[in-house]
This record gives C-alpha cells, sequence and structure tokens, in this order.
C-alpha cells in the first residue's frame, strides 16, 4: 500500500565495523551516526545486531557479565543524542528472569531520548560460525512487541536469523517458528538488523530470500548489515532495501562503511556488488573451476580481514617467506594492498634444494610490489641442525629401536629453520609473521607444523589452489599495478623444494605428492556441501574426469589417500593460526571441529 506519509519517511542505514567487546568505541561511532542522521534529516537510524558489544561476541560475555552492563550505560549515553530521532540499535539485554540462559540478544527502540523497549531475538542459530544458544535465551512470546509505529508506519523487527526461516522458500526448515510470518499482516515494513558474515554464494542466497520474503508479503524490507572484520569473520556491508514486489531499490557499498539513506517510496542509491556476483545470483549448487564470479569478492574480503585483523589488533607490519611459489606470493600481494607495501617484509631463504628461477621471482615479486625485501640463506644454518640432529638420534637409538627408515625430519628441518627467521624478525620489529598454507594442502596435512604453518595470520586458509591460480591471474589484471605477479610463478607447478623426487632425481612437486590439484579441490567441495562419502565419490563423475582419462584404480588410490591423509591432518587444523571463512564451508576453527581422536569409515 502506497501512501502519502511513506514519501516523508527517511531511514539511515547505519552500515558500521565495531570492534568486539569494545563497547566505549562502539558507543561513540553509534552517537556520530545519529547526529549524521539528524543532519540529513532521517526519521529512524537502524544499526547492527549486538552493535554495542560487536560480533562475533565468543564467551566475553559470560567471562567478563560487565560488559552487559556497560552496554546499558552505552543505552543511556546514546538515548540522550535521540532527541526527534529514532534509533533502533543492538545490544545483550539481561535476562532477569529465574530461568533460561543469561542474556537476550536485544534491539533498544528509543524514541525522543527514551527507552521505549526492547525487541528480542527468537531463532538462535547454533551452526558454523554462529554458537548464538550458548549466551542468549529465545523469545517466543508476545510477537506483537517486535513491532512499533513511527510516522503512521508500522515497522515489524525481525533480528537476523529470525529472517532464516521461510517455510516456502527452504526445503528444510531450522526451526518450526517463522518469526515474519506471524507479523507479516501487521506491519508495513521489515526491518531485519544483522551481523551476517560473507561467504561464497552467501550473496546469491541472501538476495534471493529476501526478495521472496518481500514480495511474498507485499512489504518493503530494509536489511542493515555489520561491515568489517573480526578474527575469521568478515561483514561485507551491502545494507539494503526491497520493494513491495521483491525488487532491489536501495543497496549500501559492499566491505565498507556507509551510513546510507533510504526512502521508503523513493528507495535509494544501489552501490554494485564485486564484480562477478550478479552473474551468479541464480546458480545451481555443483562444482566449477570457473571461480571467476567469485574473485573480487574473495580478494576483497581478504584484504578486510588482513587491514582489521592487523589495525585491532595494533599491529602494523607483517613479514612472510618469500619462496617464489604461488601461496607466498598471492599472500604477499594481499598483505601489501591491505597494509601499504611498506609494511611489508619479505624474507627470500634458499637451501641448497631451492632453484635460480625460485630465487629470482621472489626478488622479482618484492620488486614489483615495491615491498622491502632480503635474502637470508639457510644451508649453513640447517647444516648445523642436521649435525647436531643426527648425533642426537644415534644416542637415543640405543633406547629406542621404532625409528624410521624414511622420514620428513631433513625436509621439516628447512621449514622450521625458515619460520625461526620470520620469528625472529617479528620479535625484533614487532611485525606479525604469516602462515602462508592454502586450504587445499591443509586439507592433507601437506604443510610443517612450526614451519610454513607457523605465524599470526593464515590469509588463504580458506582458499582452495586452484582459486588460488585464478586469485592471481585476476589480481594482475585488476590491480593498479598490472602483471605485479610474474607469470612464471603462475605457470610453475606447485612445490615446496624440500626434498628430491626419487623417480625423477629433481625436486618433489606437489601434485606428485598429493594428486592434481583440480581433482583434490572437488574432493574437499564434494564433503563440504555434498557431505558425501569415499563411495559416493568413486560412483560420480568429476569435473576432473571429463578432461582427462582416469582409470578406476587411479581414482580409488586418490580418494584413498586423500581421506588417509585427512586422518592424520585432523590436528593441525587446530594449530593453523586464525584466517578469513571464504568458502561456504571451512575447516577454520570458528566453524568446524572434528574430534583429532576420531575414526571415521569414510567409505559409506
Amino acid at each position: 500500500m502506497e501512501s502519502k506519509y511513506l514519501k516523508s519517511s527517511n531511514i539511515l542505514m547505519a552500515q558500521l565495523n565495531p570492534i568486539s567487546g569494545d563497547v566505549e568505541y562502539n558507543k561513540n561511532k553509534a552517537i556520530e551516526a545519529i547526529k549524521t542522521a539528524k543532519e540529513k534529516k532521517a526519521d529512524l537510524v537502524v544499526f547492527p545486531e549486538l552493535f554495542l558489544i560487536g560480533y562475533p561476541i565468543g564467551d566475553i560475555l559470560t567471562r567478563y557479565p560487565y560488559i552487559s552492563h556497560q552496554a546499558q550505560k552505552a543505552l543511556d549515553e546514546i538515548k540522550i543524542y535521540c532527541e526527534n530521532i529514532a534509533v533502533l540499535i543492538g545490544y545483550p539485554e539481561i535476562n532477569n528472569d529465574k530461568f533460561g540462559k543469561p542474556y537476550y540478544n536485544s534491539m533498544a527502540l528509543i524514541e525522543n531520548g527514551k527507552i521505549v523497549k526492547s525487541i528480542r531475538k527468537t531463532l538462535l542459530p547454533t551452526y558454523c560460525e554462529h554458537n548464538d544458544y550458548r549466551y542468549f535465551e529465545s523469545w517466543n512470546e508476545e510477537f506483537e512487541n517486535r513491532i512499533f509505529t513511527l510516522n503512521n508506519v508500522k515497522y515489524g523487527v525481525i533480528i537476523c536469523e529470525d529472517a532464516w526461516n521461510d517455510f516456502e522458500f527452504f526445503e528444510k526448515n531450522l526451526y518450526k517458528i517463522d518469526p515474519v510470518e506471524k507479523i507479516a499482516n501487521d506491519v508495513d515494513v521489515f526491518l531485519c538488523p544483522s551481523a551476517s558474515c560473507t561467504r561464497a554464494k552467501k550473496e546469491q542466497l541472501k538476495h534471493n530470500m529476501m526478495s521472496h520474503c518481500a514480495k511474498k508479503y507485499s512489504k518493503k524490507y530494509i536489511y542493515v548489515n555489520q561491515v568489517g572484520a573480526n578474527d575469521e569473520l568478515v561483514y561485507d556491508g551491502l545494507s539494503r532495501m526491497y520493494d513491495e514486489d521483491g525488487k532491489l531499490v536501495a543497496m549500501a557499498k559492499s566491505f565498507e562503511e556507509d551510513l546510507a539513506m533510504v526512502n521508503l517510496s523513493l528507495g535509494g542509491e544501489i552501490n554494485p556488488l564485486p564484480k562477478g556476483l550478479e552473474l551468479t545470483l541464480n546458480s545451481q549448487k555443483e562444482f566449477s573451476l570457473d571461480h571467476k564470479p567469485d574473485l573480487e569478492r574473495t580478494y576483497r574480503t581478504i584484504i578486510v580481514a588482513i587491514s582489521d585483523y592487523f589495525n585491532k589488533n595494533g599491529f602494523k607490519q607483517a613479514v612472510l617467506g618469500l619462496s617464489g611459489g604461488l601461496d607466498s606470493t598471492v599472500c604477499a600481494v594481499l598483505l601489501a594492498d591491505a597494509l601499504g607495501a611498506e609494511n611489508v617484509f619479505g624474507i627470500s631463504m634458499p637451501s641448497k634444494l631451492t632453484s635460480l628461477e625460485s630465487k629470482n621471482d621472489a626478488k622479482e615479486l618484492a620488486n614489483n610490489l615495491k615491498i622491502n625485501f632480503l635474502e637470508i640463506p639457510i644451508k649453513d644454518m640447517c647444516d648445523l641442525i642436521k649435525d647436531k640432529f643426527s648425533s642426537m638420534f644415534d644416542e637415543i637409538s640405543k633406547n629406542w629401536c621404532n625409528r624410521y627408515t624414511n622420514s620428513y625430519t631433513n625436509d621439516n628441518i628447512q621449514a622450521r629453520s625458515r619460520a625461526m627467521i620470520l620469528w625472529g624478525i617479528a620479535n625484533e620489529y614487532g611485525a606479525l609473521p604469516i602462515a602462508t598454507s592454502d586450504k587445499s594442502e591443509l586439507y592433507m596435512g601437506y604443510a610443517t607444523i612450526n614451519g610454513d604453518m607457523s605465524g599470526g595470520y593464515a590469509p588463504i586458509s580458506d582458499v582452495v589452489k586452484t582459486k588460488l591460480f585464478a586469485l592471481a591471474r585476476w589480481m594482475n589484471e585488476n590491480r593498479k599495478t598490472k602483471n605485479a605477479i610474474p607469470i612464471s610463478i603462475i605457470n610453475k607447478p606447485p612445490g615446496a623444494e624440500l626434498a628430491i623426487d626419487p623417480k625423477t632425481g629433481k625436486t618433489l612437486l606437489a601434485e606428485d605428492a598429493l594428486m592434481p590439484y583440480e581433482f583434490l579441490d572437488e574432493v574437499i567441495w564434494r564433503i563440504e556441501n555434498l557431505n558425501q562419502s569415499k563411495d559416493n565419490m568413486l560412483k560420480q563423475e568429476f569435473l576432473y574426469e571429463k578432461k582427462n582419462q582416469v582409470d578406476k584404480d587411479t581414482k580409488l588410490k586418490w580418494l584413498n589417500k586423500f581421506f588417509k591423509r585427512l586422518n592424520t591432518a585432523l590436528y593441525k587444523w587446530y594449530i593453523i593460526p586464525p584466517g578469513p571463512v571464504i568458502d561456504a564451508r571451512s575447516i577454520n576453527k570458528i566453524e568446524y571441529k572434528q574430534p583429532i581422536i576420531s575414526n571415521i569409515d569414510y567409505s559409506n
């Protein structure tokens, strides 16, 4: 229903970047946003959920309950600035009842300097990165309390997960209640304050779900999302408004703070999605090696992740090993773009197995990026440790007789010597060392603890190898400085240059030690997205098989190797430092936990 009063209703979507637990910082950002809203003559300001304490909250409320009192005090200060304007802002409301969890996930409605009501969240997610029911009590009563009237417009508040349970849109629902359905007949506009992180294919799902909801009920739909990064989670913003026909009529910026104004009749500015996402809004769930539609989102997600992780934790400089390989190369480019080239130090640490090509590639990359660069050979360091180990092992063998005939000791000496150098630089200059392991190799345990896994942040830990190749090419084409990555790095077969392949007499290549990455990455995708077993996969035709002849024995050999190595890699997943969630599903600690002591039959 369109009417005159809607034309004068202006809502400011306060898409801001809070810091978890820093109530004072978040409060001050809120006050500045309210001042701006008044200048722009907004009637209502909507903040993301739990804005005053930031999201994610982890266990900070249960460990430090006084933070909830700080949030209440902050509300009392904020309301002073709310004369002649309405504000909806997220905070942890204390549950004073005898029963239930200690808090509600609530939105405080402030009008004319008074807190009018608290609107409580009903659906509390406990999947992926979410653990809301650990702290919050669900509110299943008085759904009319979600509704408020402002300038003759009736608004219904649905807090993030409350919007994700439409019985028609989803084939299977997690909850028996749909809060949207409960209030739909009594409101003009849905307001959805959220803290919804970015993932592969999530924007497509989000857009279609919100558009469906607006059209189904013929209601305007306003979604206000958090932006920025906290640890592994990155929020893309993209706050927006849909009209009664489900048409997008306004959208805030992606991956940036934005005080975006929308008018209920006229909509507002429509900022673009990260390039490529618009091509896949209605794509099906299937594995693809065409990573192009998701590359800008991936790039911007990691840039924001690095920037906020460093800035919010008080770090300015990063140091990483530059091997001349793909992983460290992509990390170096991302760090330079996120922190500034002057704040990145690339260290080339060649051993006797390092090729001249790799050394030259590392130096050329550093020159192209204009980052700091130093070459520190590790041959003498490795030889000294090997000599010490040799005499030590001889003594130990007098008591233990189970020494391996073939071990990875000498390989790991190289990786761990490099990590020692990086940590030495970090300790001396207050820099943060970077772990450069990628997702494909983490799944296979093809990474060294206290070696290339060692560091304070792992930027590409949720990016598979085939996507890294695509991202490298994309960055060469789309960064301000074109072709910063030497093409020889992109064309080079991946290999750690830690050991000699006895079959070829040359350094061992990763795909020879593992399997083709195109096949490996599809195994990962099938586990994470389709929950398939080894037997399921054996019956399915992989994308790799459509282009290459693979006999059944070879395929079974690869699958057996994958699941055997996965089992022995589990403990490494707990050791890798934090890194941003990128994929639809992840092994990052914030999302996935498989017991290290587990004996799963992956065949069934």
